[in-house]
């Protein structure tokens, strides 16, 4: 996916592209942004901006070969975390 206007391969997305790079909606990365529950993201200019590689390694955390993958992550969901949670990350 190459910029038409620079020929450059993008190095950040905003959020509208971002989710949909993860297959998320709009508002649930928003979410996730809110609750901290999300990818690594940037304010350039009070824009918000996602790098790829961000992304990739927060999808990468949830990286599992198998339904009884034991050190598998978790990729939570977008709402407040429990304590327990919270103590879990």
């Amino acid at each position: 996916m190459i910029d038409p206007k620079t020929g450059l391969p993008p190095r950040f997305l905003r959020t509208p592209d971002a989710a949909r790079f993860l297959g998320i909606s709009l508002r649930t990365l928003e979410k996730h942004r809110t609750y901290g529950t999300g990818p690594t993201y940037r304010k350039i200019g009070g824009r918000v901006v996602y790098a790829l590689e961000d992304l990739q390694a927060w999808t990468a955390v949830a990286a599992r070969k198998s339904t009884t993958d034991k050190d598998a992550g978790r990729v939570y969901p977008a709402r407040p975390l429990t304590p327990a949670e919270r103590g879990a990350r």
